[in-house]
């Protein structure tokens, strides 16, 4: 290819991939969706892009070091705390029913497609993982239950690591197997492969979180040592025992993940970063290598082993987890019918499919269309069936009246308790550790981080929410989160203190009304005004009003000093009141307003 063209081709897989990010986030799907189509359209079905001769002989090793930092930024997330903390149906369905669904899954490949055992089951090990990247994006578009999104969601981050963890181990096994004259010698090089990937991955671990915990390196390094260190053990340990690589770097992030005294979110945030690039990328790059006729000549197989993994593997790892629980039958059901497989199942099988081929394995290449056709039937049928069948089962919710909190200072966590007390659920969230363990010490939901984080995007759960309020003393946090959430809550239901700096800024130094959104109370406040209030001993009161007690009497007893906040009609919808659009409660309302204390001359009857 000429040099024109090869910047042609990468320029346009840059284009492909932000706009079928963009349109993901749009149309809040998976974006491996719109990946995957980008990738079959540019590569087998017109022919402008053959990763083959755009890359030559670096295209293999380009995507092998590109699954490891994804591996790598996955096994970050595995907290041995967590394990701790996500309940005994996530840990028999990352345990248990993992293992019940790659039995499924083997036996069908084996029995439906005629594979070889090695292969079959090493399928299984793809296919097992879902992966928070296209589990999230659905959730937002199915809305169940707080209960169904939880248990989703913690196994799509559980499963991810672990099943990409025994999909390395299996496929180490398989190529020891290869190497060996017998199963002594298999069994020998299969252990060489788990020793020396557990302990180059573990020693790696400890090194890198040791220079970040003793301030070895500046901070501003930490991302480039991280980097580097991740290529570094990959490269090393295939150099000491072949195809160790993928199981070290795997070990390499839980070790440091788990390290005490390293806090790892700033190399997890560029990792995310660097993720995203990755992976839309690499799926252009996967899917531009499809061989359509491959798996057209699967045939009728293919739609029976999609059967079967929809109908009978799912299922049966939900049947399992399950048994004991509290969940109801709708709630099961609407667990055993979505899965879909994502990113972790594409990347890995590309790279086994053409190593395990050069090893001996003919049927190895059917590996990758295989894998691309379940990623693709399950992605699509679960999009466009889940939210349906969650209204069908009612286990939906109802239209997210709940509110995200920016900030968990004490203004916030006031406000957040408020708000509870009308039923409604809050999250707070606040990158400071202190603010985050008072609002947990008073009962409050939160995340700690940033809400508009690449991670915030996996891990935030924004089931039941419906509005966002931005409370925090730093206006352009505020600004920035009703940026990022004004596609997911609509620019109504954004809602943030007054900022009295705006006043003194020039427009092109003042975020607009559009990004900033409406302004918290029927008069504007800042937050220091809010702050000063709590101080001085005003309290947040709720008050029912009655035919005798109306809306005229509440402004006659408390008059100016009454600041109103929000009010909950006799329906149960939850009005958020500002200044721009004045409340005008009835009989039978619930008013939430900050009350300012009397003065002290008028409470003891002493005049001016």
């Amino acid at each position: 290819m000429s040099e024109q063209q090869i910047l042609l081709s990468v320029g346009g897989i840059g284009a492909a991939a932000l706009a079928c990010q963009w349109l993901a986030w749009r149309l809040k799907l998976p974006a491996i969706l719109f990946l995957l189509l980008a990738g079959i359209i540019a590569g087998p079905a017109l022919g402008w892009l053959d990763p083959q001769a755009l890359f030559g002989p670096l295209l293999m090793p380009l995507v092998s070091l590109a699954v490891a930092l994804i591996l790598f930024e996955g096994s970050l997330t595995l907290h041995l705390s967590q394990w701790r903390e996500i309940g005994s149906v996530v840990h028999r369905m990352v345990t248990l029913g993992a293992l019940a669904t790659w039995l499924v899954i083997a036996l069908a490949t084996r029995w439906l497609l005629g594979f070889d055992w090695p292969l079959a089951i090493l399928f299984g090990t793809l296919t097992l993982v879902t992966g928070p990247t296209v589990i999230v994006p659905m959730l937002r578009v199915v809305r169940p239950n707080a209960t169904i999104a939880n248990i989703l969601r913690w196994e799509g981050i559980m499963i991810d690591p672990i099943g990409a963890l025994l999909a390395v181990v299996v496929y180490s096994f398989i190529i020891a197997s290869g190497d060996g004259n017998g199963l002594s010698q298999s069994l020998g090089t299969f252990a060489g492969v788990i020793v020396a990937g557990c302990a180059l991955g573990a020693a790696g671990g400890w090194l890198l979180g040791q220079i970040m915990r003793e301030q070895w390196l500046p901070e501003y390094l930490h991302n480039l040592a991280s980097l580097a260190a991740v290529l570094g053990i990959f490269i090393a340990a295939n150099q000491i025992v072949h195809e160790s690589g993928l199981l070290a770097v795997t070990v390499m992030g839980m070790w440091l993940a788990n390290m005490p005294g390293v806090d790892v979110r700033q190399i997890l945030h560029f990792k995310e970063n660097l993720s995203v690039l990755l992976i839309s990328g690499l799926f252009i790059l996967l899917a531009a290598r499809l061989d359509l006729n491959a798996m057209f000549e699967l045939g009728p197989a293919v739609l029976a082993l999609l059967l079967v993994i929809q109908l009978l593997a799912r299922p049966l790892n939900v049947l399992l987890s399950t048994l004991g629980s509290s969940l109801n039958w709708r709630e099961r059901a609407l667990l055993a019918w979505i899965a879909p497989r994502g990113i972790v199942a594409a990347a890995v099988s590309a790279i086994f499919a053409i190593r395990l081929h050069e090893a001996g394995h003919e049927d190895a290449l059917l590996l990758v269309p295989l894998t691309f056709a379940v990623i693709i039937g399950t992605v699509v049928l679960q999009s466009a069936t889940a939210r349906p069948l969650a209204r069908l089962l009612k286990v939906a919710e109802p239209a997210p009246s709940g509110f995200l909190i920016v900030g968990a200072n004490r203004p916030a966590r006031i406000l957040g308790k408020a708000l509870q007390q009308l039923d409604c659920r809050v999250l707070l969230t606040d990158s400071s550790w202190e603010n985050i363990r008072a609002a947990r010490m008073e009962g409050l939901p939160t995340y700690f981080g940033n809400p508009a984080s690449q991670h915030a995007d996996a891990h935030l759960d924004l089931v039941g929410l419906g509005h966002l309020l931005g409370l925090s003393p730093a206006g352009e946090i505020n600004t920035l989160a009703c940026a990022r959430f004004r596609h997911d809550l609509g620019a109504g239901r954004l809602y943030v203190l007054a900022s009295g700096l705006e006043k003194k800024r020039s427009d092109k130094h003042r975020a607009s009304a559009e990004h900033r959104g409406q302004l918290l109370g029927d008069r504007p406040m800042t937050y220091q005004q809010l702050a000063n209030h709590l101080h001085q001993g005003a309290e947040v009161y709720s008050t029912t009003l009655t035919d005798a007690f109306d809306w005229q009497d509440y402004q006659a007893l408390h008059g100016e000093r009454a600041h109103l906040l929000f009010a909950r009609d006799s329906h149960g919808w939850v009005h958020v009141s500002t200044p721009d659009t004045p409340l005008r409660p009835q009989p039978g309302w619930t008013l939430v307003a900050l009350i300012e204390p009397v003065p002290a001359d008028l409470a003891t009857g002493v005049k001016q």
